[in-house]
């Protein structure tokens, strides 16, 4: 693997086109620089962490189970790699994150998401460029930055929900809403990752409706929180955040 800028620079400006504009989208206050860069530090960190719960759960599985079949790949790329990348995500957001005094509107779960995300597809992608060229950085750019980008938009939405639910003291629906946060983008993601992995045309095909749907959908989530966003207020201690 050798360092050529022109590479470098075809992973990260997908990542950071993305990051913009969602950025952008925060309508009432915005997120301070060192918050954002932060964000993308923890990203980065958790494709490490993703790496270790990843070589872990292959390791058991190929204890378990032949490789090759179809119940491998389901339990590799649903029950593996989307729940280590999705779950390294998610911990490391909410580390971050949970107690953030600038976490105080909804919208502001989706950037958090977002910067978590594409900080994690910026580091991968970096990875996948240098290891497959242009060509590689084309096709990643279109599918997989924009795919990771839609994985941190519902988890943005839901941990947004979870945070305005626990500051209005619902902590049964605080801790629904975190589940969400971490159940749904890793089930997009494994069918993301299992439909991609299949020779099979019917499943490309289905590959393809499903990545424009996710895309449509994740677009329009972005457009309704921004337009809904308002101040959370924590009434907990009767004292409004």
């Amino acid at each position: 693997m050798t360092f050529d800028p022109v590479l470098i620079a075809a992973a990260v400006i997908p990542a950071i086109f993305l990051l913009v504009k969602v950025e952008k989208a925060d309508r009432l206050e915005k997120e301070s620089p060192r918050l954002l860069l932060s964000l993308v530090l923890f990203g980065i960190v958790a494709t490490a962490v993703a790496f270790l719960g990843e070589m872990a759960g292959i390791s058991l599985l190929n204890k378990l189970l032949p490789e090759g079949g179809t119940l491998y790949s389901i339990l590799l790329f649903f029950g593996v790699v989307a729940f280590s990348e999705e779950g390294a995500k998610y911990v490391l957001l909410k580390k971050r994150t949970w107690k953030e005094p600038e976490f105080n509107c909804q919208y502001d779960g989706v950037v958090y998401g977002v910067f978590v995300s594409l900080g994690f597809a910026l580091w991968e992608n970096i990875n996948y460029v240098l290891s497959l060229g242009l060509s590689g950085a084309l096709i990643r750019a279109v599918t997989a930055i924009p795919g990771h980008a839609c994985f941190g938009v519902f988890m943005g939405t839901w941990y947004g929900m979870a945070r305005r639910r626990a500051a209005a003291g619902d902590e049964a629906g605080s801790k629904r809403m975190r589940t969400r946060a971490l159940l749904v983008p890793a089930l997009l993601h494994g069918f993301y990752d299992f439909a991609a992995s299949s020779e099979n045309e019917t499943m490309n095909i289905v590959f393809l409706v499903f990545v424009v749907i996710m895309f449509v959908t994740a677009y329009r989530l972005v457009k309704h929180v921004s337009a809904n966003d308002s101040y959370i207020r924590d009434y907990r201690f009767g004292i409004p955040k």
